[in-house]
């Protein structure tokens, strides 16, 4: 399981705790569940997975908490009434889980404003040389469409998290109509944030049959392959398509709002 295609390994993480960041839509939370669902199947130490991203109330590592319980990961996230809840909620026991740096920890947290200051709250928390922050980064988003918007965001985050990032995730994609000319866009904009910032790029992902169709060897970067996780809400039977498109506007101009201000 160490290899993807000849010379091409996947991502080695070396940390005990990994916050994986990134803005609306930029497909942090299938990277974060991915990499904690790839980590459980290759080593053989505690893996955990906690919930901070407190804006987005449809796409959340906390979906996958029948998965990753199955593959005997715990999961760090509301439970009960609050688990579909559009409230920012912090969990102690996060605080908890990063003190006590036990095998592995993922973070998954959201890019914006309000997630950058849930990481900021727990700042303190965290050793430095003993945590990975990761900025996953998507050309076909909003304010990380280029070298430019990506180290403005990373800067925003940095002040506000009170955290350095240590390396960058490339994950261009437009879900099902991702090609592999968007993977290459992406990687060469990854790249060059990495080279300026003298940051690693830690890995790319992407889908598996996307990659299988491509040569790897281009890429000079270990690559996660992902399977999906992440479902629209109408796919899960939660909300209507149409009245999940409203909830998802409202995110978005929630977040523009925040981010302009």
């Amino acid at each position: 399981m160490n290899y993807l295609g000849v010379g091409f390994k996947y991502p080695s993480i070396l940390t005990s705790i990994v916050a994986i960041v990134g803005g609306f839509g930029s497909g942090k939370t299938e990277v974060a569940v991915n990499l904690t669902r790839f980590l459980a199947l290759s080593e053989k130490i505690p893996i955990a997975i906690a919930d901070l991203d407190l804006v987005n109330p449809y796409f959340r590592s906390r979906e996958a908490i029948a998965e990753m319980e199955g593959l005997g990961v715990r999961v760090i996230a509301p439970r009960g009434g609050n688990f579909y809840a559009d409230l920012p909620i912090l969990l102690p026991e996060i605080r908890g889980a990063i003190e006590k740096r036990e095998g592995r920890l993922i973070l998954d947290v959201g890019g914006d404003v309000q997630g950058s200051r849930a990481l900021g709250t727990l700042s303190d928390a965290f050793v430095s040389d003993k945590y990975e922050l990761l900025m996953v980064l998507n050309s076909r988003r909003p304010f990380t469409s280029d070298v430019a918007d990506c180290l403005k965001t990373m800067s925003r985050i940095e002040i506000t998290a009170q955290l350095k990032f240590t390396g960058i995730i490339a994950n261009s994609h437009m879900i099902d109509e991702t090609t592999p000319e968007i993977l290459i866009e992406g990687y060469r904009l990854a790249s060059s944030v990495a080279e300026i910032l003298e940051l690693p790029l830690v890995f790319l992902s992407a889908k598996r049959e996307i990659l299988e169709k491509m040569d790897l060897l281009q890429f000079k970067c270990p690559v996660l392959p992902l399977v999906r996780s992440m479902l629209k809400p109408w796919e899960r039977g939660i909300a209507s398509p149409a009245a999940c498109r409203s909830s998802k506007d409202e995110q978005v101009r929630r977040m523009t709002k925040r981010t302009n201000d």
